[in-house]
């Protein structure tokens, strides 16, 4: 008969559930809850009250992320592996993690939305955290390590009719999680941040203790339309129970609103589910969906005597352990193997027996039977005096026999020295891996914040040339005009001047040619303007007045015209 240990660990507590399996018969053999302050402790006293020392023991994953990747489904399964993990390594570098620091799997489903994709369900873990949980079990058998939202579904009986219902298990536990099956495979998985740690952390906060908070959760009756007439003294703790409950089933609500498939029944699992009336209250809300409490599907056949409230609240613990025992999805546990693990079963050595109350008689007859592998074997009698072959033989069968168990004692020594050091390298591996990621985060952020200096550096040193460049060009032109004040002859007379940053524009007339060529040599000669040019001169009628007072007189003249443009120095 085939056994596992299912252990459900989250913070401050411990579920736990012994299940044993007989061909198609299972049977829990023990079952509870503990709230602990040390997780060790917490362990040894549940292998010790459940004699599990040897027995194999599941466990589930801490804090794991679920992505969904999309995949053609004509790519061969080594294409599909590669395409997952090159988009999870995408994921990784966008949120600036180490692939290397988490473990992942996944599971694969048919894409209703779109027949010629597989969705693929990627799982990933950090190592850290996982090799954290399962080095409390190195001196036991942990063979499985899974997450409890894919092995939950383990309680349902998968029905063989074509007339199936699509569910969604909502698991309340620290925090929630819906898990939604449609065409009786998971689809989808959902986490929700509210759970009923929340609830016990307000009710211990009056109480001092975790698991007096837990009971008066299991005493506590939800106010419901069909129950209006219940003492408030019985409930007088809903105050902090029912905001993280009408969070979580809103939640949930809005979860199923969207799912793009029907959902036939609501299965409410978890340490919430204990609550009085939670299912009604569910119902309430989901209205035209059926919402149930998620009972194992062998529970029916213990009878009556068998109260299933209690095996319901440790539903998680019963998953995990159902799942060691070979049932649901074997590709998502988290335990590699090890070389002790990959030993043949017969490879064993059983010390011991039963004390022999006839060793005073002389035996009349000695016998041995070695057996081979097919089963048939020889047999040898000994009566009276051993003669010298059958010493040689008996010594020989000794000597063999010894041999056998000096080297698979050995071998197992060896094998756990590997283990050992191979859980040290992994350990090591996962900090260095940490370290890299931390130092590539640094470099990251020592890059960003080099490019934000050069910006600032190169705003900075144009806002310091514009402000230079403002302030030449503001003593630029009293100097400019003060010195053509000085330069210019006589009869020439300036009728426009400008500039345009550095570039100066200046129109000038005079009765005389000469007078001009004068000015724009002396503007050249004494450095007056960079790069002077001139266009041709050219003759405009102006109307001029002369003399002063009744004298005045407007007379008309024909004068030279030229432009003149050059550069400030």
């Amino acid at each position: 008969m085939a056994s596992c240990l299912g252990l459900y660990i989250e913070e401050n507590v411990i579920k736990y559930a012994k299940i044993s399996k007989d061909n198609d018969v299972i049977k829990v053999d023990a079952f509870g809850i503990k709230f602990y302050d040390r997780l060790d402790t917490a362990i040894e006293q549940v292998i010790e009250e459940t004699y599990s020392y040897k027995t194999p023991i599941s466990i589930n994953t801490s804090n794991e992320v679920y992505n969904y990747f999309y995949i053609f489904s004509l790519l061969n399964s080594k294409d599909m592996r590669s395409y997952i993990n090159t988009e999870f390594e995408s994921i990784c570098f966008e949120n600036q993690l180490n692939v290397n620091t988490f473990e992942s799997r996944h599971i694969l489903v048919d894409d209703l939305e779109n027949r010629e994709k597989i969705k693929a369900i990627h799982v990933s873990v950090n190592k850290g955290e996982l090799l954290r949980k399962t080095d409390f079990f190195s001196k036991y058998k942990l063979t499985n390590v899974s997450p409890v939202s894919i092995s939950i579904s383990n309680l349902l009986e998968i029905s063989k009719s074509e007339n199936v219902e699509n569910i969604a298990i909502v698991n309340i536990e620290n925090t929630t999680t819906v898990t939604s099956i449609i065409n009786q495979k998971i689809y989808d998985i959902t986490t929700i941040d509210d759970g009923i740690s929340e609830i016990l952390k307000k009710i211990n906060l009056k109480e001092n203790s975790y698991a007096k908070a837990y009971e008066i959760c299991k005493n506590s009756t939800i106010y419901t339309s069909a129950g209006k007439d219940l003492q408030y003294e019985e409930n007088a703790y809903l105050d902090d129970i029912m905001p993280t409950l009408y969070n979580i089933v809103g939640q949930v609500k809005k979860i199923i609103d969207d799912s793009t498939n029907r959902i036939d029944k609501v299965l409410i699992t978890g340490m919430a589910s204990v609550i009085n009336n939670i299912d009604i209250y569910f119902q309430e809300y989901l209205e035209d969906i059926k919402c149930e409490i998620l009972k194992p599907y062998f529970i029916h056949s213990y009878g009556t005597e068998i109260n299933v409230k209690d095996y319901i609240e440790v539903n998680s613990a019963i998953a995990l352990a159902l799942q060691g025992l070979g049932e649901g999805i074997k590709a998502i546990n988290f335990k590699k193997e090890s070389m002790t693990d990959k030993l043949p079963s017969w490879l064993t050595i059983e010390v011991g027996g039963k004390p022999n109350k006839d060793k005073d008689k002389k035996p009349s007859k000695i016998s041995k039977v070695l057996s081979g592998a097919d089963g048939n074997g020889f047999s040898f009698s000994l009566k009276g005096k051993i003669t010298r072959g059958e010493k040689i033989l008996l010594r020989s069968s000794i000597a063999s026999l010894l041999c056998i168990v000096l080297y698979v004692a050995l071998s197992i020594f060896i094998y756990n020295q590997i283990d050992d050091k191979t859980l040290e390298t992994a350990a090591e591996e996962v900090y260095v891996n940490s370290q890299e990621g931390a130092m590539l985060a640094d470099k990251s952020s020592i890059d960003r914040k080099t490019s934000e200096y050069k910006q600032l550096t190169q705003s900075l040193e144009e806002k310091m040339e514009l402000n230079t460049e403002d302030k030449r060009l503001k003593y630029s032109i009293p100097t400019l005009l003060n010195k053509i004040m000085s330069s210019i002859p006589t009869n020439v007379q300036l009728t426009a001047i400008s500039h345009s940053g550095t570039k100066v524009t200046i129109t000038a007339r005079s009765e005389k040619l000469e007078a001009l060529g004068m000015f724009i040599a002396k503007l050249k000669t004494d450095a007056i303007l960079n790069n002077v040019i001139s266009d041709t001169a050219r003759l405009e009628t102006v109307t001029l007045t002369e003399g002063e007072g009744e004298d005045q007189k407007q007379i008309t003249k024909d004068l030279a015209v030229v432009t003149i443009e050059g550069e400030l120095p």
